[in-house]
Protein backbone atom coordinates (compact mmCIF):
# COMPACT_ATOMS: atom_id res chain seq x y z
CA UNK A 1 0.00 0.00 0.00
CA UNK A 2 1.55 3.27 -1.11
CA UNK A 3 1.47 6.26 1.26
CA UNK A 4 2.64 9.64 0.03
CA UNK A 5 4.01 10.37 3.51
CA UNK A 6 6.92 8.03 2.82
CA UNK A 7 8.38 10.75 0.57
CA UNK A 8 8.46 13.04 3.61
CA UNK A 9 10.20 10.33 5.60
CA UNK A 10 12.88 10.06 2.91
CA UNK A 11 13.41 13.83 3.12
CA UNK A 12 13.75 13.50 6.89
CA UNK A 13 16.31 10.69 6.52
CA UNK A 14 18.44 12.76 4.18
CA UNK A 15 18.20 16.01 6.16
CA UNK A 16 21.58 16.90 7.72
CA UNK A 17 19.74 18.79 10.49
CA UNK A 18 17.45 15.84 11.17
CA UNK A 19 15.96 15.60 14.69
CA UNK A 20 14.08 12.68 16.25
CA UNK A 21 10.76 12.34 14.42
CA UNK A 22 7.29 12.14 15.92
CA UNK A 23 4.81 10.56 13.51
CA UNK A 24 1.45 11.69 14.80
CA UNK A 25 -2.10 10.86 13.77
CA UNK A 26 -5.28 9.18 14.91
CA UNK A 27 -5.23 5.55 15.88
CA UNK A 28 -5.38 3.02 13.04
CA UNK A 29 -4.32 5.35 10.24
CA UNK A 30 -1.23 3.20 9.60
CA UNK A 31 1.58 4.88 11.55
CA UNK A 32 3.27 1.65 12.68
CA UNK A 33 3.04 0.06 9.24
CA UNK A 34 4.44 3.15 7.54
CA UNK A 35 7.50 3.36 9.81
CA UNK A 36 8.22 -0.37 9.45
CA UNK A 37 7.80 -0.15 5.68
CA UNK A 38 10.13 2.85 5.63
CA UNK A 39 12.71 1.00 7.71
CA UNK A 40 12.62 -2.12 5.57
CA UNK A 41 13.03 -0.20 2.30
CA UNK A 42 15.47 2.56 3.18
CA UNK A 43 17.66 1.16 6.00
CA UNK A 44 19.81 -1.92 6.37
CA UNK A 45 18.36 -2.61 9.81
CA UNK A 46 15.29 -1.65 11.85
CA UNK A 47 15.16 -1.79 15.65
CA UNK A 48 11.45 -1.86 16.51
CA UNK A 49 10.25 -1.49 20.11
CA UNK A 50 6.62 -1.47 21.23
CA UNK A 51 6.37 0.50 24.48
CA UNK A 52 2.87 -0.74 25.34
CA UNK A 53 2.83 -3.12 28.32
CA UNK A 54 6.60 -3.37 28.18
CA UNK A 55 7.97 -3.25 31.75
CA UNK A 56 11.58 -3.43 30.58
CA UNK A 57 11.17 -0.21 28.61
CA UNK A 58 9.27 1.37 31.49
CA UNK A 59 12.30 0.71 33.69
CA UNK A 60 14.89 1.76 31.11
CA UNK A 61 14.12 5.48 31.13
CA UNK A 62 15.15 6.29 34.68
CA UNK A 63 17.64 8.78 33.27
CA UNK A 64 18.46 10.20 29.84
CA UNK A 65 21.96 8.86 29.17
CA UNK A 66 21.64 8.30 25.42
CA UNK A 67 24.46 5.74 25.15
CA UNK A 68 22.91 3.67 27.94
CA UNK A 69 19.51 3.92 26.24
CA UNK A 70 21.00 2.73 22.94
CA UNK A 71 22.49 -0.26 24.73
CA UNK A 72 19.04 -0.97 26.15
CA UNK A 73 17.48 -0.77 22.68
CA UNK A 74 20.09 -3.23 21.40
CA UNK A 75 19.35 -5.66 24.22
CA UNK A 76 15.59 -5.38 23.69
CA UNK A 77 15.60 -5.87 19.92
CA UNK A 78 18.68 -8.00 19.32
CA UNK A 79 19.66 -5.53 16.59
CA UNK A 80 23.19 -4.14 16.43
CA UNK A 81 22.25 -0.48 16.17
CA UNK A 82 24.57 1.66 14.05
CA UNK A 83 23.85 5.37 13.46
CA UNK A 84 24.36 5.34 9.71
CA UNK A 85 22.20 2.36 8.74
CA UNK A 86 19.64 1.64 11.48
CA UNK A 87 16.15 3.06 12.01
CA UNK A 88 15.05 2.99 15.65
CA UNK A 89 11.24 2.86 16.00
CA UNK A 90 9.60 3.47 19.36
CA UNK A 91 5.92 2.60 19.00
CA UNK A 92 3.03 3.46 21.34
CA UNK A 93 5.31 6.01 22.94
CA UNK A 94 2.42 7.65 24.79
CA UNK A 95 2.59 4.67 27.18
CA UNK A 96 6.01 5.86 28.37
CA UNK A 97 6.06 9.67 28.56
CA UNK A 98 9.64 9.66 29.88
CA UNK A 99 10.65 8.28 26.47
CA UNK A 100 9.19 11.42 24.88
CA UNK A 101 11.35 13.59 27.12
CA UNK A 102 14.37 11.48 26.13
CA UNK A 103 14.01 12.67 22.52
CA UNK A 104 15.38 16.04 23.64
CA UNK A 105 18.63 14.41 24.72
CA UNK A 106 18.94 12.38 21.52
CA UNK A 107 18.57 15.65 19.63
CA UNK A 108 21.19 17.43 21.72
CA UNK A 109 23.70 14.65 22.34
CA UNK A 110 23.17 11.86 19.80
CA UNK A 111 21.56 13.28 16.70
CA UNK A 112 23.45 10.78 14.53
CA UNK A 113 20.89 8.13 15.51
CA UNK A 114 17.78 7.91 13.33
CA UNK A 115 14.87 7.72 15.78
CA UNK A 116 11.21 7.80 14.78
CA UNK A 117 8.37 7.41 17.27
CA UNK A 118 4.68 6.77 16.77
CA UNK A 119 1.62 6.77 18.94
CA UNK A 120 -1.14 8.94 20.26
CA UNK A 121 0.26 11.74 22.41
CA UNK A 122 -3.03 12.07 24.28
CA UNK A 123 -2.69 12.16 28.00
CA UNK A 124 1.00 13.09 27.98
CA UNK A 125 0.19 16.45 29.54
CA UNK A 126 -1.44 14.71 32.48
CA UNK A 127 1.88 13.11 33.51
CA UNK A 128 3.31 15.57 36.01
CA UNK A 129 7.02 16.16 35.84
CA UNK A 130 7.30 15.10 32.21
CA UNK A 131 8.36 17.82 29.77
CA UNK A 132 7.69 17.81 26.05
CA UNK A 133 10.84 18.33 23.90
CA UNK A 134 9.77 21.61 22.30
CA UNK A 135 12.02 22.52 19.38
CA UNK A 136 13.95 19.24 19.66
CA UNK A 137 11.84 17.05 17.36
CA UNK A 138 10.52 16.97 13.82
CA UNK A 139 6.84 16.30 13.21
CA UNK A 140 4.97 14.44 10.50
CA UNK A 141 1.21 13.92 10.57
CA UNK A 142 -0.40 10.90 8.96
CA UNK A 143 -4.00 10.99 7.75
CA UNK A 144 -6.22 8.29 6.26
CA UNK A 145 -5.54 7.46 2.60
CA UNK A 146 -6.65 10.35 0.40
CA UNK A 147 -8.41 9.82 -2.94
CA UNK A 148 -5.17 9.60 -4.92
CA UNK A 149 -3.77 6.96 -2.55
CA UNK A 150 -7.09 5.11 -2.73
CA UNK A 151 -6.84 5.03 -6.54
CA UNK A 152 -3.33 3.61 -6.32
CA UNK A 153 -4.48 0.94 -3.85
CA UNK A 154 -7.33 -0.05 -6.18
CA UNK A 155 -4.95 -0.29 -9.16
CA UNK A 156 -6.11 2.84 -10.97
CA UNK A 157 -2.64 4.24 -11.54
CA UNK A 158 -3.58 5.60 -14.97
CA UNK A 159 -6.20 7.85 -13.41
CA UNK A 160 -3.65 8.97 -10.82
CA UNK A 161 -1.36 10.08 -13.65
CA UNK A 162 -4.18 12.23 -15.05
CA UNK A 163 -4.72 13.80 -11.63
CA UNK A 164 -1.03 14.55 -11.11
CA UNK A 165 -0.82 16.20 -14.53
CA UNK A 166 -4.05 18.11 -13.84
CA UNK A 167 -5.04 17.04 -17.33
CA UNK A 168 -8.59 18.42 -17.51
CA UNK A 169 -9.16 17.34 -21.12
CA UNK A 170 -8.35 13.69 -20.39
CA UNK A 171 -10.19 13.88 -17.08
CA UNK A 172 -13.29 14.94 -19.03
CA UNK A 173 -13.07 11.75 -21.11
CA UNK A 174 -12.84 9.58 -17.99
CA UNK A 175 -15.21 11.68 -15.87
CA UNK A 176 -17.74 8.85 -15.40
CA UNK A 177 -15.03 6.54 -14.09
CA UNK A 178 -13.70 9.20 -11.74
CA UNK A 179 -17.20 9.90 -10.39
CA UNK A 180 -17.94 6.23 -9.83
CA UNK A 181 -14.69 5.68 -7.94
CA UNK A 182 -15.20 8.85 -5.93
CA UNK A 183 -18.58 7.61 -4.73
CA UNK A 184 -16.96 4.31 -3.76
CA UNK A 185 -14.39 6.29 -1.81
CA UNK A 186 -17.19 8.13 0.02
CA UNK A 187 -18.33 4.73 1.31
CA UNK A 188 -14.96 3.03 1.85
CA UNK A 189 -12.89 6.00 2.97
CA UNK A 190 -9.18 5.84 3.66
CA UNK A 191 -8.62 3.80 6.82
CA UNK A 192 -5.86 1.37 5.76
CA UNK A 193 -7.46 -1.80 7.15
CA UNK A 194 -10.73 -0.94 5.41
CA UNK A 195 -9.07 -0.22 2.06
CA UNK A 196 -6.98 -3.39 2.31
CA UNK A 197 -10.09 -5.47 2.92
CA UNK A 198 -11.91 -3.89 -0.02
CA UNK A 199 -8.98 -4.50 -2.37
CA UNK A 200 -8.79 -8.14 -1.27
CA UNK A 201 -12.47 -9.09 -1.12
CA UNK A 202 -14.48 -6.37 -2.94
CA UNK A 203 -17.10 -6.91 -0.22
CA UNK A 204 -18.95 -3.82 1.01
CA UNK A 205 -20.36 -5.72 3.99
CA UNK A 206 -16.83 -6.52 5.19
CA UNK A 207 -15.96 -2.86 4.71
CA UNK A 208 -18.80 -1.72 6.93
CA UNK A 209 -18.04 -4.36 9.56
CA UNK A 210 -14.44 -3.14 9.89
CA UNK A 211 -15.53 0.50 9.94
CA UNK A 212 -17.94 -0.20 12.80
CA UNK A 213 -15.20 -2.07 14.67
CA UNK A 214 -12.92 0.96 14.32
CA UNK A 215 -15.65 3.26 15.62
CA UNK A 216 -16.20 0.95 18.59
CA UNK A 217 -12.45 0.84 19.28
CA UNK A 218 -12.36 4.65 19.38
CA UNK A 219 -15.24 4.69 21.85
CA UNK A 220 -13.41 2.15 24.02
CA UNK A 221 -10.36 4.42 23.95
CA UNK A 222 -12.36 7.21 25.53
CA UNK A 223 -12.61 5.39 28.84
CA UNK A 224 -8.84 4.75 28.78
CA UNK A 225 -7.70 8.32 28.14
CA UNK A 226 -10.54 10.62 29.24
CA UNK A 227 -11.20 11.47 32.90
CA UNK A 228 -14.33 9.71 34.09
CA UNK A 229 -16.13 13.00 34.76
CA UNK A 230 -15.68 14.04 31.09
CA UNK A 231 -16.84 10.77 29.51
CA UNK A 232 -20.54 11.72 29.25
CA UNK A 233 -19.66 14.98 27.46
CA UNK A 234 -17.30 13.20 25.05
CA UNK A 235 -20.03 10.71 24.17
CA UNK A 236 -22.61 13.48 23.71
CA UNK A 237 -20.39 15.22 21.15
CA UNK A 238 -19.39 11.90 19.54
CA UNK A 239 -23.02 10.92 19.07
CA UNK A 240 -24.20 14.35 17.94
CA UNK A 241 -21.67 15.99 15.60
CA UNK A 242 -22.64 13.98 12.50
CA UNK A 243 -26.29 15.03 12.75
CA UNK A 244 -25.18 18.65 12.98
CA UNK A 245 -23.16 18.23 9.78
CA UNK A 246 -26.34 17.20 7.99
CA UNK A 247 -27.94 20.60 8.64
CA UNK A 248 -27.81 23.32 6.00
CA UNK A 249 -26.09 25.61 8.50
CA UNK A 250 -23.32 23.36 9.80
CA UNK A 251 -22.12 25.66 12.57
CA UNK A 252 -21.84 23.61 15.73
CA UNK A 253 -24.76 24.35 18.06
CA UNK A 254 -24.25 23.37 21.69
CA UNK A 255 -27.99 23.54 22.33
CA UNK A 256 -28.40 20.60 19.95
CA UNK A 257 -26.40 18.43 22.38
CA UNK A 258 -28.69 19.15 25.28
CA UNK A 259 -30.96 21.99 26.30
CA UNK A 260 -29.10 24.93 27.90
CA UNK A 261 -25.68 23.46 27.06
CA UNK A 262 -22.86 26.03 27.14
CA UNK A 263 -19.65 26.22 25.18
CA UNK A 264 -17.56 26.42 28.35
CA UNK A 265 -18.87 22.99 29.42
CA UNK A 266 -17.62 21.28 26.27
CA UNK A 267 -14.54 23.23 25.21
CA UNK A 268 -12.03 20.81 26.75
CA UNK A 269 -13.79 17.71 25.43
CA UNK A 270 -13.97 19.11 21.89
CA UNK A 271 -10.29 20.00 22.06
CA UNK A 272 -9.56 16.45 23.22
CA UNK A 273 -11.32 14.98 20.17
CA UNK A 274 -9.46 17.38 17.88
CA UNK A 275 -6.08 16.71 19.51
CA UNK A 276 -6.69 12.96 19.20
CA UNK A 277 -7.04 13.36 15.43
CA UNK A 278 -10.61 12.07 15.47
CA UNK A 279 -12.14 15.40 14.47
CA UNK A 280 -11.22 18.57 12.62
CA UNK A 281 -12.36 21.92 13.98
CA UNK A 282 -12.93 24.57 11.31
CA UNK A 283 -13.36 28.09 12.69
CA UNK A 284 -15.28 30.96 11.17
CA UNK A 285 -13.42 34.06 9.96
CA UNK A 286 -15.04 37.48 10.39
CA UNK A 287 -13.03 39.08 7.60
CA UNK A 288 -10.97 37.82 4.68
CA UNK A 289 -7.71 39.70 4.68
CA UNK A 290 -4.11 38.63 5.08
CA UNK A 291 -3.18 37.30 7.59
CA UNK A 292 -6.35 35.26 7.74
CA UNK A 293 -5.62 33.93 11.23
CA UNK A 294 -6.01 37.47 12.55
CA UNK A 295 -9.76 37.32 11.88
CA UNK A 296 -10.73 33.97 13.42
CA UNK A 297 -13.89 33.82 15.51
CA UNK A 298 -13.10 30.98 17.90
CA UNK A 299 -16.67 30.90 19.22
CA UNK A 300 -18.09 29.79 15.85
CA UNK A 301 -16.90 26.55 14.30
CA UNK A 302 -17.84 23.37 12.45
CA UNK A 303 -16.71 19.86 13.39
CA UNK A 304 -15.73 17.32 10.75
CA UNK A 305 -14.61 13.71 11.13
CA UNK A 306 -11.19 12.19 10.40
CA UNK A 307 -12.42 10.02 7.50
CA UNK A 308 -15.24 10.21 4.98
CA UNK A 309 -15.87 6.44 5.06
CA UNK A 310 -16.18 6.41 8.85
CA UNK A 311 -18.63 9.32 8.59
CA UNK A 312 -20.72 7.27 6.14
CA UNK A 313 -20.60 4.35 8.59
CA UNK A 314 -21.58 6.55 11.52
CA UNK A 315 -24.59 7.73 9.52
CA UNK A 316 -25.34 4.10 8.54
CA UNK A 317 -25.44 4.93 4.82
CA UNK A 318 -25.39 1.79 2.68
CA UNK A 319 -23.54 1.51 -0.61
CA UNK A 320 -26.67 1.65 -2.80
CA UNK A 321 -27.69 4.88 -1.11
CA UNK A 322 -24.37 6.49 -2.00
CA UNK A 323 -23.94 5.04 -5.50
CA UNK A 324 -27.52 5.44 -6.65
CA UNK A 325 -28.78 8.23 -4.42
CA UNK A 326 -32.20 8.60 -2.82
CA UNK A 327 -34.05 10.90 -0.46
CA UNK A 328 -32.04 9.64 2.53
CA UNK A 329 -28.77 10.44 0.80
CA UNK A 330 -29.98 13.93 -0.13
CA UNK A 331 -29.76 14.84 3.54
CA UNK A 332 -26.16 13.68 3.92
CA UNK A 333 -24.47 14.05 0.53
CA UNK A 334 -23.45 17.63 1.29
CA UNK A 335 -21.72 16.68 4.53
CA UNK A 336 -19.94 13.69 2.92
CA UNK A 337 -18.73 15.87 0.06
CA UNK A 338 -17.47 18.59 2.40
CA UNK A 339 -15.77 15.91 4.51
CA UNK A 340 -14.05 14.59 1.38
CA UNK A 341 -12.87 18.04 0.23
CA UNK A 342 -11.58 18.90 3.69
CA UNK A 343 -9.62 15.64 3.80
CA UNK A 344 -8.07 16.35 0.40
CA UNK A 345 -7.02 19.86 1.39
CA UNK A 346 -5.54 18.79 4.72
CA UNK A 347 -3.70 15.70 3.49
CA UNK A 348 -2.30 17.28 0.33
CA UNK A 349 -1.59 20.84 1.45
CA UNK A 350 -1.44 20.77 5.27
CA UNK A 351 -2.70 24.36 5.55
CA UNK A 352 -5.07 26.02 8.04
CA UNK A 353 -8.68 25.95 6.86
CA UNK A 354 -11.56 28.14 7.95
CA UNK A 355 -15.04 29.06 6.73
CA UNK A 356 -16.87 32.34 6.13
CA UNK A 357 -20.48 33.31 6.73
CA UNK A 358 -22.53 36.45 6.16
CA UNK A 359 -25.46 35.78 8.47
CA UNK A 360 -27.41 38.79 7.23
CA UNK A 361 -27.53 37.44 3.68
CA UNK A 362 -27.67 33.75 4.70
CA UNK A 363 -24.47 33.17 2.77
CA UNK A 364 -21.76 30.71 3.79
CA UNK A 365 -18.61 29.68 1.94
CA UNK A 366 -17.57 26.20 3.02
CA UNK A 367 -13.81 26.70 3.17
CA UNK A 368 -11.50 29.73 3.18
CA UNK A 369 -7.75 29.28 2.87
CA UNK A 370 -4.71 31.50 2.67
CA UNK A 371 -2.45 30.06 -0.01
CA UNK A 372 0.69 31.73 -1.40
CA UNK A 373 -0.32 35.15 0.00
CA UNK A 374 -3.77 34.90 -1.54
CA UNK A 375 -7.17 34.40 0.06
CA UNK A 376 -9.08 31.65 -1.76
CA UNK A 377 -12.72 30.74 -1.07
CA UNK A 378 -13.83 27.20 -1.94
CA UNK A 379 -17.53 26.48 -2.28
CA UNK A 380 -18.44 22.79 -2.27
CA UNK A 381 -21.33 21.35 -4.27
CA UNK A 382 -22.25 17.69 -3.95
CA UNK A 383 -23.51 17.21 -7.50
CA UNK A 384 -23.53 18.96 -10.88
CA UNK A 385 -24.78 22.25 -9.50
CA UNK A 386 -23.57 25.38 -11.24
CA UNK A 387 -25.15 27.82 -8.79
CA UNK A 388 -22.77 29.54 -6.40
CA UNK A 389 -24.97 32.04 -4.56
CA UNK A 390 -22.88 32.26 -1.41
CA UNK A 391 -19.69 32.59 -3.40
CA UNK A 392 -21.23 35.47 -5.36
CA UNK A 393 -22.02 37.27 -2.11
CA UNK A 394 -18.42 36.75 -1.00
CA UNK A 395 -16.96 38.03 -4.29
CA UNK A 396 -19.24 41.08 -4.30
CA UNK A 397 -18.05 41.94 -0.79
CA UNK A 398 -14.31 41.34 -1.20
CA UNK A 399 -13.75 41.71 -4.96
CA UNK A 400 -11.72 38.52 -4.75
CA UNK A 401 -9.76 37.45 -7.85
CA UNK A 402 -9.35 33.69 -7.27
CA UNK A 403 -12.57 31.87 -6.39
CA UNK A 404 -13.20 28.13 -6.57
CA UNK A 405 -16.34 26.07 -6.80
CA UNK A 406 -15.81 22.32 -6.69
CA UNK A 407 -18.55 19.97 -7.84
CA UNK A 408 -19.25 16.88 -9.93
CA UNK A 409 -19.29 19.17 -12.98
CA UNK A 410 -16.39 19.33 -15.41
CA UNK A 411 -13.57 21.85 -15.30
CA UNK A 412 -14.75 25.29 -16.31
CA UNK A 413 -13.00 28.64 -15.98
CA UNK A 414 -15.10 31.80 -15.92
CA UNK A 415 -14.16 35.43 -15.39
CA UNK A 416 -14.89 35.35 -11.66
CA UNK A 417 -14.61 31.69 -10.66
CA UNK A 418 -13.14 28.34 -11.62
CA UNK A 419 -15.16 25.13 -11.31
CA UNK A 420 -12.84 22.26 -10.42
CA UNK A 421 -14.19 18.68 -10.50
CA UNK A 422 -14.24 17.13 -7.04
CA UNK A 423 -11.87 14.39 -8.13
CA UNK A 424 -9.26 17.03 -9.12
CA UNK A 425 -9.55 19.29 -6.08
CA UNK A 426 -6.14 18.16 -4.81
CA UNK A 427 -4.69 20.00 -7.82
CA UNK A 428 -6.43 23.32 -7.13
CA UNK A 429 -3.09 25.14 -7.03
CA UNK A 430 -2.48 24.21 -10.69
CA UNK A 431 -6.07 24.71 -11.84
CA UNK A 432 -7.10 27.87 -9.99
Amino acid sequence: MYRKAIEKLIEWKNDKDRKPLILNGARQVGKTWLLQEFGSKYYEKTAYINMDKNPRMQSLFYDYDTERLIQGFKAETGVSIEPENTLIILDEIQENPEAITALKYFCENAREYHIAVAGSLLGVSTHKGVSFPVGKVNFLYLYPLNFEEFLIATQNDGLVDLIKRADVDMAFIFADKFKSLLKEYYYIGGMPEVVESYVKYKDYNKVRKIQNEILTAYENDFSKHVPEKDLPKIMQIWNNFNTQLARENKKFIFGAIKESARASEYENTINWLVDSGLMHKINKVTDCKIPLNGYIDYSAFKLYFLDVGLLAAKNNLDIKTILEGNRIFTEYKGSLTEQYVLGELISNYNIPINYWANDGKHAEVDFIIQYENEIIPIEVKAEENLQAKSLKVFVEKYKNKTNIRTSMNDYRKESWLTNIPLYLINQFDKLK
